[in-house]
C-alpha cells in the first residue's frame, strides 16, 4: 500500500485539493461524533509529517485520542453515579495510624479482583479510624477499573427503601440496589434502624448474595448486629450471606478526626504563644 501521509494537510502550506480533503476528513469525524479526534487532527497531522509516520501510525494516533477522551467521559460518568462523599483514595490512607490494618490485604483489594468472585468486604472499628476512607477508596478504585459502583449510608438506604414502599416503587428500588457491581454501605450501627429498615437492608443484601459485592462499614462487632437491626434472626441471616464469601478488616487505633484536631490545636497554640506543650 502506498503511504499517502503527505497527501493530507500537515504543517506545510496546503494546496486547494489538500484543503478540501482536510475539510472532508473533519466533516467525517464530526458526522461520526468523534469530536476528540477532530480536535486533535491538526496536531496529529503535523506530528505525523514531522516524524514521518506511516498512514497506519497516523490513524492509530488519531483514534487513540478519541479512545482516551471516551474513556475519560465514561469514568466521569461512573464517578458521578457512584456518589462518593469525599475524594479519598487508597493511596492516601494513613496506614501508620491504623496499625491493625493489613496493608498487603488492602493492596490486594485495590486490584478489584474480589469483585470477580462477588466477595464482600466488612470494615469494623470505632468512629474516626478510617473505615469510610477505605470504603470510599475501594469504591473509587472500582469505578476507575470500569466497575459500576454506588455509595450510600445505611440510614439513607433505609430511608430510600421506606419511601419506595410508600410510593409503590419497591421493586424498582430493589433493582437499583441490585445493579451496581459494587455497593458501598457506610455507617451501619451509627443510628438505630426501625424494623422495616432492617428488613429492607436484608433484602438488598440477599438479592446481591453470591452475585455482586458489598463493602460495608460498621462501628459494631458482628455480635452486636442483633441490637442494631432489632431482630437477631434477621441479623443472623444477613451475616450468613455477608460472611459466606468475605474479607473482614478490623480497624483500631486513635481517631483520625481527634488526631487531626490535636495537631491543629498544637499548631495554633505554638503560633499564639511560641511554645509547644503536650495536649492534656
Amino acid at each position: 500500500m502506498t503511504d499517502t501521509t503527505n497527501d493530507v494537510p500537515m504543517s506545510s502550506p496546503m494546496t486547494g485539493s489538500q484543503a478540501s480533503l482536510y475539510q472532508q476528513l473533519r466533516g467525517h469525524l464530526a458526522t461520526l461524533k468523534l469530536s476528540a479526534a477532530a480536535e486533535h487532527l491538526p496536531g496529529v497531522l503535523a506530528q505525523a509529517e514531522a516524524e514521518e509516520w506511516s498512514m497506519t501510525a497516523t490513524l492509530e494516533h488519531l483514534l487513540a485520542r478519541e479512545v482516551e477522551a471516551t474513556e475519560a467521559r465514561k469514568l466521569a460518568g461512573r464517578l458521578r453515579f457512584a456518589s462518593l462523599p469525599t475524594p479519598a483514595t487508597l493511596a492516601d490512607f494513613d496506614f501508620d495510624a491504623a496499625p491493625g490494618v493489613d496493608r498487603k490485604l488492602v493492596d490486594e483489594l485495590a486490584t478489584c479482583r474480589y469483585l470477580d468472585t462477588a466477595t464482600n468486604v466488612l470494615l469494623i472499628g470505632p468512629p474516626g479510624v478510617g473505615k469510610t476512607h477505605l470504603a470510599v477508596g475501594l469504591g473509587r478504585a472500582a469505578a476507575e477499573a470500569g466497575y459500576r459502583t454506588y455509595f450510600t449510608t445505611a440510614a439513607d438506604l433505609a430511608a430510600r427503601c421506606h419511601r419506595a414502599a410508600i410510593e409503590g416503587r419497591w421493586a424498582t428500588t430493589m433493582r437499583f440496589f441490585a445493579g451496581p457491581t459494587l455497593l458501598v454501605i457506610d455507617e451501619l450501627g451509627y443510628l438505630p434502624l426501625p424494623g422495616e429498615a432492617a428488613s429492607a437492608l436484608f433484602q438488598v443484601v440477599s438479592q446481591r448474595y453470591l452475585k455482586t459485592s458489598i463493602v460495608l462499614t460498621t462501628n459494631r462487632g458482628v455480635a452486636g448486629w442483633g441490637e442494631i437491626l432489632g431482630d437477631t434472626t434477621v441479623a443472623a441471616a444477613m451475616l450468613d450471606r455477608l460472611l459466606h464469601r468475605s474479607v473482614v478488616l478490623n480497624l483500631d487505633g486513635d481517631s483520625y478526626r481527634l488526631r487531626d484536631h490535636h495537631a491543629k490545636s498544637e499548631a495554633l497554640r505554638h503560633a499564639a504563644t511560641g511554645t509547644r506543650r503536650p495536649l492534656q
